[in-house]
């Protein structure tokens, strides 16, 4: 049964955050609220909470999870980062934009694209994930809570618990999410001076970036 932590969305309770970050550093499954929807996260480096997160969503290997990072110096742990690249990055983190760039070794080839070696990373803006990731130390992988054979997000904590309590390890709950995707940009081109494509429009503002 999933543990529920219940948290204020303004002035996240670091004590019931701890217990959610030993969850995840045990290798357990977390669904967590994001600046976009609901999101199930695990360890990087866990293989067998990866797969259990694919097993989850029904999802294949071939389906790309997405890195969640601290703060700029945290994604470029992880990604190759030139400065057009970076002062793009600062104009939209923390927000809900995913990026695709060129990944480091870092980052453990099954979660990487298998052609381009790229990976989507983001720097959410929600006070109690931002939270849980520096409790825990480590950027998270995740993957949108869409339930299997649907194709809307979970955006209430009561139904993902009705849901989902027997196959996860903890819920964080605080209240409802924008229930909007985030905008999906490849930065890709730019490291070889092309511009940067935008692959889905979201809740980030394309505007507030120049486009």
């Amino acid at each position: 049964m999933a543990q529920h932590f219940e948290i204020h969305a303004d002035n996240p309770q670091p004590r019931l955050l701890k217990q959610a970050a030993a969850l995840l550093s045990g290798g357990g499954v977390v669904a967590v609220p994001t600046d976009s929807s609901y999101a199930l996260v695990c360890q990087l480096d866990d293989k067998d909470a990866v797969d259990r997160i694919r097993r989850v969503r029904q999802i294949s290997d071939k389906h790309h999870l997405t890195l969640l990072c601290r703060d700029l110096s945290e994604l470029a742990s992880y990604a190759h980062v030139d400065n057009r690249q970076y002062r793009l990055l600062r104009l939209a983190t923390p927000g809900p934009y995913t990026f695709i760039l060129d990944a480091t070794k870092e980052v453990p080839r099954r979660v990487s694209h298998p052609q381009r070696k790229t990976i989507g990373l983001r720097v959410p803006d929600r006070k109690g994930l931002q939270l849980l990731l520096e409790l825990h130390g480590a950027p998270l992988l995740a993957t949108t809570l869409i339930p299997p054979g649907e194709t809307a997000p979970l955006n209430d904590p009561e139904e993902i618990r009705e849901r989902f309590e027997k196959q996860i390890d903890g819920i964080i709950d605080s209240g409802a999410c924008p229930l909007e995707p985030t905008t999906v940009l490849d930065l890709t081109p730019m490291s070889t001076g092309g511009q940067a494509i935008v692959v889905r429009e979201g809740r980030g503002s394309l505007q507030a970036l120049g486009f």
